[in-house]
């Protein structure tokens, strides 16, 4: 069996800054091979006797030279790279037909069989370029770009290179990995986690994400428990920075939001200092997501309107002091402080009949939901053995717990 066309075709990738090229015709084709040319920093000519509005959005940018005029065989002459595209097939095939002869590779866009070269559908992202070609046939090609630049978009497309990196190339991005379940981290944060060289990850973020990694990425543990520190703040501050000085792409991947009681702010003035490119790409934060898969929206109209955020590792006492007293409360690594917790909230403002719900694991198979009020929920936390991480929620919306929570199912898709 002999082969296809398009299976003898030889890519090829060209480099064309500063290099002349031409385009014939002044339709909004032409426009967008112009256009095209002139994003690859060519020196874009084009010869038509007329031309729409695209084109001269072009020609006024500074993009392309116009001559208008008819084709002559002389305008080849220089050019590296050829587009025709006249919605005249007589004229197309002059064009082609010159370029033939002075051995200039040239685009019909009116006949993919009658050309001697084509234009891929494209997919950029970073420094990795994907150009599809379907035998002449662009909807095709089209389609499986599309295709391609989802899977891009969605991070499951093995984007880290493999050379050796330049030293000063690296770079930091702080991805908040969301509430633990690998499903809820952001599109762009599976992307930079495709790429990264090296991923210096918390305790408690989706960890299932490690399994899709190549081999040979390197995984440095930065975990913080109760009472437990793999790495201080400043040795992980050292350590992202120099990886990323040492040419690597260097992703930061933490539960919740980097900066949502993440020290995400720390790191990204480390990397300031030592002169990183750094980005932020935020997550969904456990104060609400583990809240909401357990049943319990933290704001609801005609119950509260606002809600505070605590963590439970600072002075806790005092935090709780000044919070609303008619919103609700999410506290955050407060398990291990749970009594202290309620001395300092029961009073006046919250009797010990205020409902409290505590969401361990939240979002993850295993999640856990333990509900009660001020006066009862510390010997119930003790009776269901309740750990670290959780989530507890105080506040009158506590009370929709149960039956919002007998409603919530995983939908099938």
């Amino acid at each position: 069996m002999s082969k296809s066309r398009s299976a003898a075709l030889y890519p090829l990738m060209l480099d064309l800054s500063g290099r002349r090229t031409l385009v014939v015709g002044g339709g909004p084709v032409a426009a967008r091979r112009a256009a095209a040319l002139a994003d690859a920093g060519a020196r874009v000519c084009v010869v038509t006797p007329w031309a729409c509005e695209q084109m001269w959005a072009l020609i006024d940018a500074g993009k392309a030279n116009i001559t208008l005029r008819e084709f002559a065989e002389p305008d080849i002459n220089g050019a590296w790279v050829v587009h025709t595209a006249t919605g005249d097939r007589q004229v197309d095939t002059d064009v082609a037909q010159a370029c033939e002869a002075a051995r200039i590779w040239c685009v019909r866009a009116d006949d993919a069989k009658a050309s001697m070269a084509w234009t891929p559908a494209v997919v950029r992202t970073g420094e990795v370029t994907v150009a599809v070609s379907a035998g002449g046939d662009p909807g095709r090609a089209k389609r499986v770009r599309d295709a391609i630049e989802h899977s891009v978009d969605a991070g499951t497309l093995p984007l880290r290179r493999h050379r050796a990196p330049l030293p000063g190339s690296g770079w930091v991005a702080l991805v908040g990995g969301g509430p633990g379940n690998p499903g809820l981290i952001t599109a762009r944060g599976l992307q930079l986690l495709s790429a990264a060289d090296v991923v210096v990850v918390d305790r408690l973020a989706p960890r299932d994400l490690l399994d899709r990694l190549d081999v040979d990425v390197e995984v440095i543990e930065a975990g913080k428990g109760p009472d437990a520190h793999t790495l201080t703040q400043d040795q992980i501050n050292a350590v992202i920075v120099e990886r990323a000085l040492q040419g690597h792409r260097v992703v930061r991947l933490k539960g919740g939001d980097p900066f949502v009681l993440g020290r995400g702010g720390e790191e990204v003035l480390a990397c300031g200092a030592a002169g990183v490119p750094v980005e932020i790409v935020p997550g969904v934060t456990s104060a609400v997501a583990a809240a909401a898969s357990g049943g319990v929206p933290v704001t609801h109209r005609g119950l509260s309107s606002q809600f505070t955020v605590i963590s439970a590792h600072d002075d806790v006492e005092t935090a709780l002091a000044d919070a609303p007293a008619s919103g609700t409360l999410v506290i955050l690594m407060g398990v291990g402080r749970l009594q202290r917790i309620v001395d300092a909230l029961v009073g006046d403002a919250r009797p010990g009949s205020t409902p409290v719900t505590i969401v361990e694991r939240g979002t993850l198979p295993d999640q856990r939901v333990t509900t009660g009020t001020l006066d009862s929920i510390v010997p119930l936390a003790s009776a269901a053995h309740v750990t670290s991480p959780a989530v507890i929620v105080v506040g009158v919306v506590c009370s929709l717990t149960d039956v919002i929570g007998s409603t919530l199912t995983t939908v099938s898709i």
